[in-house]
């Protein structure tokens, strides 16, 4: 604990190992002279979330482009900042946890950009957000290897990826760090130990300290974004303007205001995101009132090709473009298997999605595995030839409506038993391996992370609610998925055995998808009671 003239900051957590190199008491101050500016103005944005939601789920304010940032959008004058050095090709991105072992491989996989995750692939226990700060820290230092349990040494090389640091949202807060009792954002948190011990290092390698932004749900939540930025690099002396950030366009609300995002971000902006999982959570979350017309198939069948998909995806690409941004696509979880038929069935799989995202002007895309790294390199070059990018590709023939980013209704397909087990059975796991500390876990040959666990028990709570009929005809009850819950329990235990969590991920996915409300996973009781080391 360390008083301050008008402030106490309060480290609850334990400084074990080499914590006390992150957590200086310089450090600390910077983060409290950040969260004591912009605490205010967070939950104001955060309060200003629900109410939308709430008008969202009532009807009464339709979602669409906003009238009042017509201008911004109309305007194609502006643009955002040149291409930051070591951005500029991003053909290939891989995603992952802050953890040793990844923080080496991934900055060898021989992709351009490593995002370098304390959000949803991270299950944010102390040690993990920590201990990410430091592996950070000797890995833009050149001060990190990784040795087997076979002995084997493994170091960085010549060429790393680029590191782009991902802080957890505006919606989640650190509670082992207090400023006068109340816990301090977690975006905060992990955006301003990972600038205020990296910044002047990066920069004298040339690059420099970026980010990707998750979770935001409107350009207010943006400027507040370039707002610490500013305070930020004038607090450490460091060039305004230095500071790049990606967004990803993760919500649906986001979604109306891509353009609005880069124009109060230009002067740091490097591009916009396609997630998925997340964004479907989103839409779901947002219009869980509104009946049928927007009940997904099952998760599987909601590919990037499907139509209100597909619209999203195009007018992201011709926004970024417009604008002199990086358009980046999504992830392929494919893990490589010990079985050469799935691995070969896979490889086509990505290949196929890497084509339509290279052929829509996409800059570049994401994966979750090294191995996966040839392919997208390979389709990209295809497309790429000698250039680093396809900012010329400005996609004029796209023209996107507020219909076509919510015609869900287009997806088609259907919701079936096997698929409402996988939901099941996958969520279970996952929260599983994420309250055991990992977040990002190998669950049937695909990497999962937090979003997983957000879309499949979202997708299940849907169903009930709407009482959806499976292939059979059978309507999907509470009293079915709590059949089937039973049943995916028990088939999962007897495949995990002992030492897991499973009778917590039970409880959690019971209170999360089959109650009344639909929470966070991260919000319920459960969670406070289980993983009591977390945020």
């Amino acid at each position: 604990m360390v008083d301050r003239l008008n402030y106490r900051i309060e480290v609850t957590g334990p400084v074990e190992g080499r914590f006390a190199e992150i957590l200086t008491p310089a450090a600390l101050d910077f983060l409290a002279k950040l969260d004591n500016t912009f605490a205010g103005r967070r939950r104001e944005l955060l309060d200003a979330r629900r109410v939308r939601r709430e008008e969202l789920q009532s009807g009464e304010k339709p979602l669409g482009f906003l009238p009042e940032t017509r201008r911004v959008r109309e305007d194609k004058s502006w643009h955002v900042a040149p291409t930051a050095p070591g951005l500029e090709d991003r053909r290939v991105e891989i995603t992952g946890p802050t953890d040793r072992k990844m923080t080496v491989n991934a900055l060898n996989s021989g992709a351009k950009v490593w995002l370098a995750d304390f959000e949803d692939a991270t299950s944010p226990t102390w040690h993990n957000v920590i201990d990410g700060q430091l592996n950070l820290h000797d890995a833009i230092r050149r001060n990190i290897d990784f040795t087997t349990e076979a002995g084997k040494r493994y170091t960085i090389g010549d060429e790393p990826a680029t590191i782009v640091a991902r802080p957890r949202g505006w919606h989640l807060v650190e509670k082992h760090i207090r400023i006068d009792g109340r816990p301090v954002s977690a975006s905060l948190v992990d955006f301003g130990l990972y600038f205020f011990h990296n910044a002047r290092q990066l920069l004298a390698r040339g690059v420099g300290p970026y980010f990707y932004l998750p979770k935001l749900e409107n350009h207010l939540e943006a400027r507040l974004w370039n707002d610490v930025f500013l305070m930020a690099q004038r607090e450490l002396g460091i060039p305004r303007g230095t500071i790049r950030a990606t967004v990803l366009i993760e919500t649906i609300t986001a979604a109306f205001e891509m353009d609005e995002i880069l124009y109060e971000l230009r002067e740091h902006a490097a591009g916009l995101n396609a997630g998925r999982w997340d964004y479907i959570f989103s839409l779901i979350k947002n219009f869980a009132a509104h009946g049928a017309d927007f009940v997904l198939p099952d998760r599987a069948q909601v590919t990037m090709t499907v139509p209100f998909m597909r619209a999203y995806t195009e007018l992201l690409v011709s926004t970024c473009h417009q604008r002199g941004a990086h358009a980046i696509g999504g992830m392929a979880a494919f893990i490589p298997s010990k079985d050469p038929s799935v691995n070969e069935i896979a490889a086509e799989k990505v290949r196929a999605d890497k084509e339509r995202e290279a052929g829509d002007g996409f800059d570049g895309s994401w994966v979750a595995h090294p191995g996966l790294v040839p392919i997208c390199r390979e389709v990209f070059d295809g497309v790429l030839g000698g250039w680093p990018n396809q900012l010329g590709k400005l996609r004029e023939d796209v023209h996107v409506t507020a219909e076509d980013l919510l015609d869900v209704a287009s997806a088609g397909g259907e919701v079936t038993e096997a698929g409402v087990r996988a939901n099941i059975n996958v969520a279970l796991r996952y929260v599983d391996a994420w309250l055991r500390g990992t977040g990002a876990a190998a669950i049937h040959n695909l990497m999962e992370d937090a979003a997983t666990a957000e879309i499949a028990r979202c997708q299940v709570w849907q169903w009930i609610r709407n009482g959806t009929k499976l292939e059979d005809g059978t309507a999907l009850t509470r009293e079915l998925a709590v059949e089937f819950l039973d049943e995916e329990l028990a088939s999962v235990r007897t495949e995990l055995g002992t030492g897991n969590r499973l009778d917590d991920a039970y409880e959690i996915f019971t209170e999360t998808a089959l109650g009344e409300k639909l929470p966070s996973f991260l919000t319920t009781g459960a969670y406070a009671r289980y993983l009591t080391d977390a945020r």
